[in-house]
């Protein structure tokens, strides 16, 4: 296929003992087998901050580890039930301990379920301070009329200015605008020559 980035996820496997830790192994080690020059990132669940799952998805040093906290800290008991921002946070924060610089670490919010600009902020401002350096904002969309409700639908203009503010705290890498998501121009993430990885080029 040629892929030059590959970003490998998965439903949440709490069914097994692991949380599925051991897939993401088993795709890291066939990527970098079988496309040596192609960067791999990870977007992985929190595997219910489990310290040996994460450990073992670190030590294939994927090239990028991304986890999602979706939305700001005081909508986690709506939007995220069964998850917690703090146990999010803390994956992130351990990720980068673990990796050091081998690892690029990401995350990722939407917006449109009432949040305001401030709280944005102040999640973007947490997520620096766990050491988190990319980062994605995309406009929420209600698949089903099952799920929540959009509230409503951030301006343009809005996202510009989010951007900003998350280049002024730090992060290295921001993608920011009303279609957005995780996996967006993901090969632009990883700085051109780190270790194992080929030029940069969309997959």
């Amino acid at each position: 296929m040629g892929l030059r980035h590959a970003v490998i996820t998965s439903v949440d496997r709490d069914d097994l003992p692991d949380y599925g830790a051991s897939g993401f192994v088993g795709v890291i080690r066939q990527i970098r087998r079988q496309a040596p020059n192609c960067k791999v990132e990870v977007l992985t669940p929190d595997f219910r901050g489990a310290e040996m799952p994460l450990a073992k998805v670190i030590a294939e040093r994927p090239d990028v580890f991304n986890h999602n906290v979706e939305v700001v800290p005081r909508l986690y008991p709506i939007a995220r039930r069964g998850s917690t921002w703090e146990r999010s946070t803390r994956v992130l924060r351990n990720a980068k301990e673990l990796a050091g610089d081998e690892v690029v670490t990401k995350s990722g919010l939407m917006v449109g379920l009432g949040e305001s600009f401030e709280e944005m902020v102040d999640a973007l401002g947490q997520l620096r301070d766990n050491h988190v350096q990319v980062l994605t904002v995309g406009q929420y969309l209600r698949p089903t009329e099952r799920h929540l409700p959009i509230v409503r639908y951030w301006h343009p203009d809005e996202f510009v200015a989010l951007e900003r503010a998350a280049y002024e705290l730090g992060f290295e890498h921001v993608a920011a605008g009303p279609l957005v998501r995780s996996s967006y121009h993901a090969d632009r993430h990883v700085p051109q020559g780190r270790p194992g990885t080929g030029p940069l080029a969309t997959g």
